[in-house]
């Protein structure tokens, strides 16, 4: 059975051509790729998942002082049950919180990338909630580096798109599932939205990625590898060379069902104001161009939050 492969991203330094055409690889045939050797501290990512599960265990009260309404969930809190998968009858079982990008307040962009919230009650959240949301933007500029390369673009090409990237950084629980037979599955089968997702660290297994072949194939990850995934602004620029692949998180078949699950990913995103029009190196007579309506990225963004029903 074919598994979504292991890379260690220190070789892109000692061994460049071989790495960026094994990552390219990956990414045409999976969407997906788990990157290890990235230098992102355990202790960094431990004290990450420890704030965020004290976080979680405050009472529902606390917690919906964050919740803000009519945000869309950009920032702070969101309960159960409101994310529901594009084209999905039955929400996810999930709960979160949205970490953004700190910007001065009067940037071009602060009117769509509000300040951050934290918590009062978890003292270290803002420290390791952003310390771990900077470590993770920084090695998403490095496979996006790799990534320029292998479809023959200015190995600089993304940074100008994204230093100012409306990235978000979301700790996920989902609760204990008690119930038998229950409808909703943890994260119904989906996209992402944004350039690329990095996911540290899952506590249970569940993740699974739609192969081309039409088989669900589930993903785990060793040691410290860091799941990371292509997303339909990408896709989109890359006019489909590097496939958004469908994904979902499943409810475990064992005891583990019964476990809390807790998960953090990083959408790195461009610019609010970066084109998503394919680029002319992606563009070739077997794959013609696929997009003729030039739009932005917050633009495509809002477009699918409604979707998604965030907003």
């Amino acid at each position: 059975m074919k598994n979504v492969p292991t890379l260690d991203i220190r070789r892109y330094d000692t061994d460049r051509a071989a790495f960026v055409a094994e990552l390219g690889a990956a990414y045409r045939e999976f969407g997906f790729c788990c990157i290890s050797g990235h230098g992102i501290s355990r202790e960094l990512v431990d004290g990450a998942y420890d704030v965020f599960q004290r976080f979680f265990a405050l009472p529902a009260d606390t917690k919906m002082k964050y919740h803000v309404r009519g945000g869309g969930g950009a920032r702070g809190y969101t309960p159960f049950k409101v994310e529901t998968a594009k084209d999905s009858y039955f929400p996810d079982l999930k709960e979160f919180w949205h970490i953004g990008r700190e910007i001065p307040r009067d940037s071009t962009f602060a009117d769509v990338m509000p300040p951050n919230l934290w918590p009062a009650e978890v003292p270290e959240f803002r420290q390791y909630g952003y310390g771990l949301y900077q470590a993770l933007d920084q090695l998403g500029t490095r496979v996006l580096r790799a990534l320029a390369l292998h479809v023959d673009l200015p190995e600089n090409y993304f940074e100008d798109k994204t230093e100012q990237g409306n990235s978000i950084l979301r700790p996920i629980h989902y609760p204990p599932i008690t119930e038998e037979n229950v409808p909703n599955v943890r994260a119904g089968a989906h996209e992402d939205i944004n350039f690329i997702t990095l996911l540290v660290g899952a506590s249970a297994e569940g993740l699974e990625v739609l192969t081309r072949e039409g088989e669900w194939l589930p993903i785990t990850t060793e040691g410290d590898a860091i799941v990371v995934n292509i997303g339909d602004m990408l896709q989109r620029l890359t006019n489909h060379v590097y496939p958004s692949t469908t994904h979902r998180v499943v409810n475990p078949p064992n005891e583990n069902a019964r476990k809390p699950r807790y998960s953090v990913p990083f959408f790195l995103h461009p610019n609010p104001d970066v084109v998503l029009d394919p680029v002319p190196q992606c563009i070739t007579p077997d794959n013609p161009k696929r997009y003729d309506t030039p739009i932005t990225s917050h633009e495509y963004l809002q477009q699918r939050l409604r979707e998604i029903k965030l907003i």
